[in-house]
């Protein structure tokens, strides 16, 4: 399941690339699949809620799920609406004007090893790191820069981009670190329900400094190759990976989950060879061994 989640955010960015050749910026392109997720997963929780029986007390109880136990908890489902969403996308997406898109994937790639180093730093004990592991992820690391640098080793330096792809990186490493502390005390359905909510909570001060992308044309919407695109990127790279995600966190462990990011620059390849006819070099080959070499070794518990 890692897998196939990994596989579909590795082909995203095509339908991003599509979305914004359209004259939608990356603010609206993160606002409009989070409001498709949050809608149709709460709408979708509700409905679960009401076809139980009891019609009234199920909706109730529903209702009174939409917070958490506590005010820290609910804290920390901000944290993960802003790492998770707003802040991972807007520097994700930043990061591309600013540098290349080599750069950026390298950088933003890297995250397993920032949320390695994270998950060594705050939980010494639940989530001790084997030798082994951490030779698998540096493995893997190795072969997911060869992937994607393929073969031409000259990089662009941007201080300003390479900054933001480097935000985006620890934004996600402290997305599962987060994430860990928050599946010990609730469900991954509540959970995703929760970020998506604040993910668009936390977007709103960035309208506030550029209203003029607060309100993209309607007549944007009457293309369906907007719309088919939006509603996959709502649909499924949002509200069933997102979840699917948080429940694979659960069942590998955060550390595990996270290193199969490297997997990523991968799927974007074979994506791009399949529709966009790019080629496969002998670079992309041998990386991709390691990766899977390092994934074997970081996956092993001695």
């Amino acid at each position: 399941m890692a897998f196939v989640v990994v596989a579909i955010w590795g082909s995203t960015f095509v339908f991003t690339k599509m979305l914004l050749q359209s004259g939608l910026s990356p603010a609206q392109i993160f606002t409009l699949r989070f409001i498709i997720a949050y809608v149709l997963l709460s709408g979708w929780t509700a409905y679960r809620a009401w076809s139980r029986g009891g019609h009234v007390s199920h909706l109730s109880s529903f209702i009174s799920r939409l917070f958490c136990n506590s005010w820290r908890d609910e804290l920390l489902m901000v944290g993960l609406g802003l790492t998770g969403g707003s802040l991972y996308f807007l520097t994700e997406n930043a990061a591309m004007l600013y540098t290349t898109a080599t750069n950026t994937s390298l950088i933003v790639c890297s995250c397993p090893l920032f949320a390695m180093f994270l998950f060594a730093l705050f939980y010494r004990q639940s989530e001790r790191i084997s030798r082994t592991q951490a030779a698998g992820s540096l493995v893997a690391c190795l072969g997911m820069a060869m992937v994607v640098l393929n073969g031409h080793y000259v990089l662009h330096l941007s201080p300003l981009g390479d900054l933001l792809a480097f935000g985006a990186c620890l934004c996600w490493a402290a997305y599962s670190l987060l994430m860990k502390s928050a599946l010990e005390r609730y469900p991954a359905l509540f959970i995703t329900r929760k970020v998506f909510f604040y993910g668009l909570v936390t977007i709103i001060p960035y309208y506030i400094c550029f209203p003029d992308e607060a309100s993209p044309s309607i007549f944007q919407f009457f293309n369906y190759s907007i719309l088919l695109n939006l509603l996959f990127l709502g649909v499924v790279a949002s509200m069933l990976c997102f979840l699917l995600w948080n429940w694979v966190i659960g069942k590998l462990g955060a550390v595990v989950a996270t290193n199969w990011v490297y997997f990523n620059p991968i799927t974007t390849i074979l994506f791009a060879w399949w529709l966009l006819s790019e080629q496969i070099t002998v670079w992309f080959l041998l990386g991709s061994a390691l990766i899977l070499l390092g994934m074997y070794l970081a996956d092993r518990k001695k």
